[in-house]
């Protein structure tokens, strides 16, 4: 699976854009602020339906104009498929296959697989609890559809519950009832979650350790230990036991929703013990991991995107990507980097077709 064709329209910095991509390796050179990160992003919203970069839509939409448009066609299973996104502000964004919408923004997830290793993924290790769930939900949202459907009920329902729970402590009042039927459905889908979550780590820590072994020349043993609330068998219980501190917080404090995956190394945690260079080999291994399980599950290579990476990771770490690109571990590829004369040195010697792109300022 490749992209083929790229056309923009009013996409962050672009008024308009159109690109020609090669099936192997394509490389984004010019200068910082030029628009190379953003064309990676339009690739990655064209695929995931969503920017890699923030939650909001709207923001996608060129400064002064008032839609965007991206058209691509990939290339799958020897089929030219065109895939178009566009979103008008203050309307619902639009999706199209072969120029029939789709009915679910959810059907698309998963269908054309992408990998973004980006400069700040060290964020995984420094921030909260909540961006490393973000980053295993994505994962699993593109392997299984059934995990996405409940994942995204499980949210709508916990936003209607903790919407209950504001109101009732407003008015000073409780319906007991009424809380319940929110609790069952979200209890049911929080185990399921949770069952779903524990087997895909059974999956994937080995993987993640294959490329931490590859990339460090298994000078440390690392992992990551899920943990959940939901795991005990008492867990229907315990949530209703905690209706008074739901009440008193106006919110749900138990559930998958409060998950965590802790990183070790060496049996300590990354976070306070890792150096720079083990926590940037920690989140490219998370993310060669999430490449081969997609690769696996789908029956066809990821879109890999790395962006900046000349600039952020060292030689040896650089010369271990060459590797897997070489030896046709990697599908298709793209980079950006803000020195032309560097990437094409790194680049001379790989194998596979390597296309330039010289980016300007839009």
């Amino acid at each position: 699976m490749w992209l083929e064709k790229l056309h923009l329209t009013n996409f962050k910095s672009y008024e308009e854009g159109s690109f020609t991509f090669g099936e192997r390796v394509n490389c984004l050179v010019g200068e910082n602020g030029s628009g190379k990160t953003n064309l990676l992003d339009a690739l990655y919203f064209l695929a995931l339906t969503k920017s890699a970069f923030h939650n909001q839509d709207a923001l996608s939409i060129r400064h002064d104009a008032d839609f965007f448009v991206l058209d691509g066609v990939f290339h799958q299973q020897n089929e030219r498929i065109q895939i178009t996104c566009s979103l008008q502000r203050g309307q619902r964004k639009v999706l199209m296959s072969d120029k029939k919408p789709y009915e679910r923004l959810s059907d698309h997830i998963g269908r054309f697989p992408v990998v973004l290793i980006a400069p700040d993924d060290t964020y995984l290790v420094r921030e909260g609890s909540e961006e490393r769930r973000r980053f295993f939900d994505g994962v699993l949202s593109q392997l299984d559809p059934h995990y996405l459907e409940d994942f995204l009920q499980y949210n709508r329902i916990l936003t209607q519950r903790n919407g209950l729970l504001k109101l009732f402590a407003e008015r000073n009042y409780l319906d007991e009832d009424l809380l319940e039927t929110y609790n069952d459905p979200l209890i049911d889908l929080g185990i399921r979650i949770h069952a779903r979550r524990s087997a895909f780590m059974d999956r994937f820590v080995p993987l993640f350790q294959k490329y931490y072994a590859f990339l460090s020349n298994e000078k440390e043993t690392v992992a990551v230990i899920y943990e959940s609330e939901v795991a005990t068998d008492d867990f229907p219980a315990e949530f209703r036991k905690h209706r008074s501190r739901d009440l008193h917080a106006q919110r749900t404090v138990k559930g998958i929703h409060k998950d965590d995956y802790v990183f070790e190394i060496d049996g300590v945690v990354l976070k306070k013990f890792g150096s720079q260079g083990q926590q940037k080999s920690f989140v490219i291994a998370l993310k060669l991991a999430q490449y081969e399980l997609l690769a696996a599950e789908k029956e066809t290579q990821p879109i890999l995107l790395l962006d900046d990476i000349f600039d952020k990771l060292d030689d040896k770490r650089i010369q271990k990507l060459i590797e897997l690109i070489d030896d046709g571990s990697l599908g298709q590829v793209f980079i950006t980097d803000a020195r032309p004369e560097r990437s094409r040195r790194i680049l001379e010697a790989v194998k596979a077709e390597v296309r330039f792109f010289e980016i300007g300022n839009q």
